[in-house]
Formats: structure tokens, C-alpha cells, sequence
């Protein structure tokens, strides 16, 4: 994926979007795009689940039971943890309204 002022390039289930990052945060940002890239075509080839975003919702809810699972998120969550979900949740949000609006889905 290719980086710009500020900004990486992530592709998710063939799209491409541009997303801002701090330098120091770009490689977990990646990975992170890839890990959910990798869950979205599993749910889309299973083809039980139409839609972009009914997919991207069950990869969201299939990350989040492996992050509980795991004992990363749970009652006890640090406030660090909430704010970084609650900011990733607003720039899935961000990103899934452009889609709509570009009327891709």
C-alpha cells in the first residue's frame, strides 16, 4: 500500500481508500487492513452475506468476539482502548457513507 502526506492507501475487497495516519501508526494500520481485508473475502466467498457493508459489519463482529476471546477487550477495558475503537468505528462509519454516497454498494 502506498503512503501520501499524512495518508495511507489501503485496498479492502478490491476498493481502494485513503486513510490518515501518523507516521508511527502506518504499519499496524496496514496490518489491520489486511487482517480485516482477509476476513470480509472469507464472508464474501462464502456467499451467505450480500453487501459491502453486511460484510464489513460480521468481519467487525467476528474481530471483536477473536479480541474478547482473546482477553484484549472485556468489563475491565482501559479508556485508551474504547477511544481507539470508538475512532475506528467513526472512520468505518466515514468510509461506508462515502460508499453509499458514490452508490457503489
Amino acid at each position: 500500500m502506498k503512503s501520501e502526506a499524512g495518508a495511507v492507501k489501503i485496498q479492502i475487497l478490491d476498493k481502494e481508500y485513503l486513510v490518515s495516519c501518523d507516521e508511527d501508526e502506518q504499519e499496524i494500520l496496514l496490518a489491520s487492513a489486511k487482517y480485516l481485508n482477509d476476513k470480509m473475502a472469507v464472508i464474501r466467498a462464502g456467499g451467505k452475506v450480500v453487501g459491502v457493508d453486511r460484510i464489513a459489519v460480521m468481519a467487525g463482529l467476528n474481530i471483536a468476539r477473536e479480541a474478547i476471546e482473546a482477553g484484549v477487550l472485556g468489563k475491565t477495558q482501559s479508556k485508551s482502548v474504547s477511544g481507539r475503537l470508538k475512532q475506528l468505528n467513526e472512520r468505518i462509519e466515514s468510509t461506508l457513507g462515502e460508499y453509499r454516497q458514490q452508490g457503489l454498494n
